[in-house]
């Protein structure tokens, strides 16, 4: 069996990063987009990051920020991942000399061989429903058919996952890892113990089935 891995992203309090370890989550992620409902500043981070074991990752989020912002956060906060999730080129995810990962808008239309050779640089690419030029977190779903089974291994799938669908989506896409924020909320930034719960037990009943 193929374990699919796991991001919780949007956190923003101890508590949620303890028990997200507890229960198992390969990967923590913190927003630094001002302005959103998630966003977290350089100081909240570090206490979160403080309560990460070795072995689960920290990543953080950015939006078209301006490489002075991001460098300051890197100063202060040691994030394993960079999460670009703006219209960042190449040249400006590898400039920070840290792990990335890009995310890609599948709202609209989209060459995704195109995309993904142009980010060939990246750890893996995050397929999130926003359309181009949007923020994303909205809960949506795209349509999970136009991903080639080819590149299942080099993505991260993200928009509208819950405990409702994520085992189906894994079923479906068989990818590397699955990412959530507000599937697992009972308010923006806010995580509800038991949805957390859920949706690891039924990525684990989605990896099961592709045994």
């Amino acid at each position: 069996m193929t374990r699919t891995r796991i991001k919780f992203c949007g956190m923003t309090r101890v508590e949620d990063v303890r028990l997200a370890v507890e229960l198992g989550v390969d990967a923590i992620g913190m927003v630094f987009v001002p302005g959103t409902p998630r966003a977290v500043d350089a100081r909240r981070a570090a206490r979160l990051v403080a309560a990460v074991p070795p072995f689960v990752a920290t990543v953080g989020l950015f939006l078209d920020a301006d490489p002075a912002a991001i460098d300051a956060v890197l100063a202060e906060v040691p994030l394993d991942l960079i999460q670009f999730h703006g219209s960042e080129t190449p040249e400006a995810c590898v400039r920070h000399g840290r792990p990335w990962i890009k995310a890609l808008a599948m709202g609209g239309p989209v060459d995704l061989d195109f995309q993904m050779s142009r980010y060939a640089a990246a750890r893996g690419v995050l397929l999130d429903a926003h359309r181009a030029g949007e923020r994303g977190g909205r809960g949506e779903v795209f349509d999970w058919s136009l991903i080639p089974p080819a590149i299942a291994r080099r993505i991260v799938l993200a928009g509208g996952l819950g405990p409702h669908n994520v085992a189906d989506a894994v079923r479906a896409v068989r990818p590397w890892a699955v990412d959530v924020s507000s599937g697992i909320e009972s308010a923006p930034g806010i995580k509800d113990p038991a949805r957390m719960e859920a949706f690891v037990r039924e990525v684990e009943r989605g990896s099961r089935d592709q045994a």
